[in-house]
């Protein structure tokens, strides 16, 4: 489908529009994309060919990897990651979403924007207010090397007070990916203060950290704006 103009005058009118009725800038984004007949920005977003670049990005993916998708609300982080769960699933491995943020019902939205049903892969989604680095380990059991995790999202994952602080968790994790061969997907939100910045794209340090996370424990990452991705190696 066509767009009547580019994404990034789309996003700069939905900029706009959110200042002008005070409204979030992701339900703008929304309004905006269902004017171009889409369900949502980010159905519009992964319909954008430049972002559509989850095969390059889990070529680049190692057993034991973990890979930050960060960008600003709207801009298809989560279809990003779901993507990569999907080519995991069509290499033969296993593939789980454990998500703190989306619902059954949004996953279903994200399959159908990218024209993927649930039953087509071996595909698991899990959305228990129990996340957490212990809980996600637990589930991913004895999976075998080559299996792909998506957390969706990052800074939720220590919203539980019970939870141990995120650092805490994300070595946790990170251990455990180099023990058993496994590749984690982190979902991550950009800090608001992006939103004003002069560049194409955000980096590790617009990340939005509520809490201390050493980000050096991140192998790679990948940072969506605007229809585009740019992956990095961050280690």
């Amino acid at each position: 489908m066509k767009l009547s103009r580019p994404v990034y005058r789309l996003k700069h009118s939905a900029r706009k529009l959110a200042r002008a009725e005070d409204i979030p800038l992701n339900r703008a984004l929304d309004r905006l994309a269902i004017q171009e007949g889409f369900e949502s920005w980010s159905a519009l977003a992964a319909s954008v060919p430049s972002a559509r670049s989850a095969n390059g990005i889990y070529e680049k993916l190692a057993p034991g990897d973990l890979l930050l998708s960060a960008a600003r609300p709207g801009q298809g982080k989560t279809l990003l990651a779901l993507e990569l769960a999907l080519n995991a699933a069509r290499a033969g491995h296993r593939a789980f979403f454990f998500s703190l943020e989306e619902t059954a019902v949004g996953m279903l939205r994200h399959f159908r924007a990218l024209n993927r049903t649930p039953d087509e892969v071996r595909f698991v989604f899990d959305d228990s207010d129990r996340i957490s680095a212990d809980y996600v380990i637990t589930r991913l059991g004895a999976a075998p090397a080559g299996t792909l995790a998506v957390i969706d999202y990052l800074q939720l994952l220590d919203q539980r007070r019970e939870n141990p602080p995120l650092d805490q968790q994300i070595r946790v994790l990170r251990a455990h990916a180099r023990r058993h061969g496994h590749i984690f997907v982190f979902v991550a939100q950009i800090d608001r203060r992006f939103e004003g910045a002069n560049r194409a794209f955000p980096t590790l340090s617009d990340l939005r950290l509520p809490n201390a996370l050493d980000l050096g424990l991140f192998d790679k990452a990948c940072f969506i704006n605007a229809g585009a991705v740019r992956y990095a190696e961050t280690a």
